[in-house]
Parts: C-alpha cells; sequence; structure tokens
C-alpha cells in the first residue's frame, strides 16, 4: 500500500477475518492480498493492517510505521487467560507485559517496562462499557513459545507472576512503540484458558471464539480510534 494510503490511526491485527470485515464494512480496498501484512484504509484515515503472528512480525510492522508517523496504534489481538476469572470472551486491558519474548531486547533493556500509551487506552475502556460490556486490566505474559501447555516449570512461573493472560505480540508493540515514540495499546480477547485441561485452544473452539466476539471485538477498536481522531486530546512523546 503507497505511503500516502496509511491513515493518522492504525488497527492492527493478526486475524484474515478482521481485514476482511473492516473492508467490507467500509468499502475499501485491500492492499497486498495473498501477500504479507495486507492493509486497507477507510474513508475516515483508519488503517487496519494483518501483520501475522509472533514477536518479530509485531517489531517488524511498528518499526515500518515510522515512515508514516501515526498518532495511535491499537493491537486487536487474542489472548489465553491464566485467571479462572478470566473468561473465554472476555476482554483484556493491559496496564503492562511481562517482555517474555526476546524480541524487545533489541530495542531497550530488560529492565525498561512494557507499557500501553493511557491516553489511548482511556478511549477503548470508555467504548467497551457503552457496549455494555465489563473488561479486566492486569500484566500480560508475551512469549515467542509455540507450545507450553504441558511445561510444567514454565506453568509455575506464570502462576508466580499473576499475570492474567498471555500471548505472543503485546510486550513487542509496547516496547517497540515506545522505543519509535508511537502511541500504542492492545485490547485483547480471552480465546482460551490454557491452565486447564480442557481449555487449550482447538480449531473448533477458536472458529466459535471468532463467531461470538470478534466482530464486537473490531467494532470497539474502530469506535475507540475513531473517537480519538475527532476529539482526543494530543498523546505527547518525551525524547529520549
Amino acid at each position: 500500500m503507497p505511503l500516502r494510503e496509511f491513515g493518522d490511526y492504525i488497527l492492527l491485527t493478526n486475524f484474515q477475518f478482521y481485514l476482511n470485515h473492516f473492508a467490507e464494512k467500509f468499502s475499501c480496498r485491500v492492499y497486498g492480498r495473498e501477500k504479507p501484512m495486507q492493509a486497507a484504509t477507510n474513508d475516515s484515515g483508519l488503517t487496519i493492517i494483518n501483520f501475522g503472528i509472533g514477536s518479530a512480525n509485531a517489531a517488524t510492522i511498528m518499526d515500518l510505521l515510522t515512515a508514516r508517523q501515526p498518532k495511535g496504534v491499537l493491537f486487536l489481538g487474542k489472548c489465553g487467560g491464566l485467571k479462572m476469572s478470566t473468561e473465554i470472551g472476555h476482554f483484556i486491558l493491559p496496564i503492562a507485559a511481562v517482555r517474555g519474548e526476546g524480541t524487545s531486547n533489541d530495542y531497550f533493556p530488560p529492565e525498561v517496562p512494557a507499557l500501553p500509551s493511557f491516553k489511548l487506552h482511556k478511549f477503548v475502556s470508555d467504548k467497551i462499557v457503552q457496549h455494555g460490556h465489563d473488561y479486566r486490566t492486569g500484566v500480560v505474559y508475551t512469549t515467542n513459545r509455540r507450545v507450553w501447555e504441558h511445561d510444567q516449570d514454565f506453568l509455575d512461573r506464570l502462576r508466580q507472576m499473576t499475570c492474567i493472560a498471555i500471548d505472543m505480540e503485546t510486550a513487542t508493540i509496547f516496547i517497540v512503540g515506545h522505543y519509535n515514540q508511537l502511541a500504542r495499546g492492545a485490547l485483547l480477547l480471552v480465546s482460551d484458558i490454557p491452565v486447564t485441561p480442557d481449555g487449550v485452544k482447538t480449531e473448533e473452539s477458536d472458529t466459535e471464539v471468532t463467531e461470538r466476539w470478534s466482530e464486537l471485538h473490531l467494532q470497539i477498536g474502530i469506535e475507540a480510534m475513531a473517537e480519538i481522531g475527532e476529539q482526543g486530546e494530543k498523546i505527547k512523546h518525551f525524547t529520549y
């Protein structure tokens, strides 16, 4: 997609369904079909990008976006719930993320926390409540491991860290956004409860989550970013 076609506000996702639904909703062109990192922009200047899966891809797209310098970036991702209270279909607005993926170490030392932009999350939380839904806050653990559900030592570490959920991108997006001085946030949808014997994600269970909650997930993201564009206060950055 030509640089001039990117909007001031960006939605990031891992799922083709989100991008296709966005394009159908706004009757806009999808650039890069059958290629990595497809993108589409509506008439209001909101762009959605399917950047793929994993922390390496998350870092890549957050670096590439510096060519456009968007005013806000919101990640719409799925996560595994690590608490019995985080049921499938719940929304999570992370207050921070544990950097267990390794990629972010190429940007800042391990001591630097992975944090979202508070002002961006404020608009997202308002939209969730307006839709009549509750949400959880807490710390998300980001990992680059694909198969860990039966690793008891890893599970014990997760419990000790009291994380609310686990995913593969959030910490990277927060850290690389911080490094590149981009306002960033994440709205995560709990798609499975991998710490329970019958809670590990399957193709069937993931399809059910997509059918039941993904459209609302996307709509909240669209409305939050549109409202920031219309009336949001400028999100200022400090130079380090």
